[in-house]
């Protein structure tokens, strides 16, 4: 077995059984039994549990193990379009297909934050949250609070996490058909984005409509 197999064999042990037991309830010695590797193997490849831990909430966020490009666009691109591409982005990774395991470890980390937590947010999320905010401060006036700002922010970003998050009471709620009518991810972007616009005063009031009717 080559060093690389090994190592991945121990992370895809580890990513279940820290999600189903949390981080102080796991044993190194389930993970080494699963992958089945000598218990040395975890200290030799990660240093230490909680290196192992942090690499399987970080394998959970970014189930491909794929680098999160950064967004860019050409010079003179309306802050319409960028939020639009925010959006369209943070959705796609929200939504994307992920093992049982990997929701359950990452919600968990969201729940009980951890060590593991704090160097996603120093590795991923910071970067995300500061290109949103760019976006944002081509939209809102240049007097904006920092702490509004910040506000609008995770308005918009707890927008799409909903969908993630509570996925499973959403189908409780509306039911197979209409989700599978009117909740796909381009209709989602359309929702979020016209939806955002609009209380930001660049897109017409959700209202418009019936306003024009009477």
């Amino acid at each position: 077995m080559s060093k690389e197999d090994a190592r991945s064999r121990i992370l895809l042990a580890a990513g279940p059984v820290f999600a189903e037991k949390g981080y102080h309830a796991a044993t190194v010695r389930q993970i080494c039994q699963e992958a089945d590797v000598n218990v040395a193997a975890v200290n030799y490849y990660f240093g230490d549990k909680q290196r192992l831990y942090i690499e399987s909430v970080k394998r959970a966020h970014q189930p491909l193990d794929e680098p999160e490009e950064s967004l860019e666009w050409p010079e003179g691109t309306p802050p319409e379009t960028k939020l639009r591409g925010f959006i369209a982005a943070m959705l796609a990774r929200m939504l994307s297909k992920r093992a049982p395991w990997q929701r359950q470890l990452m919600f968990r980390e969201m729940l009980n934050p951890t060590v593991a937590c704090r160097e996603l947010v120093r590795t991923y999320i910071r970067d995300r949250f500061g290109q949103l905010l760019e976006i944002l401060s081509e939209i809102l006036p240049p007097e904006t609070p920092e702490y509004k700002r910040h506000q609008v922010a995770f308005s918009i970003i707890g927008q799409g996490l909903h969908y993630n998050v509570a996925s499973e009471v959403v189908d409780m709620l509306i039911g197979e058909e209409e989700r599978e009518a009117h909740y796909q991810l381009g209709q989602l972007v359309d929702h979020i984005t016209e939806f955002t616009l609009a209380a930001l005063g660049l897109g017409a009031p959700l209202s418009a409509s019936r306003t024009a009717e009477t």
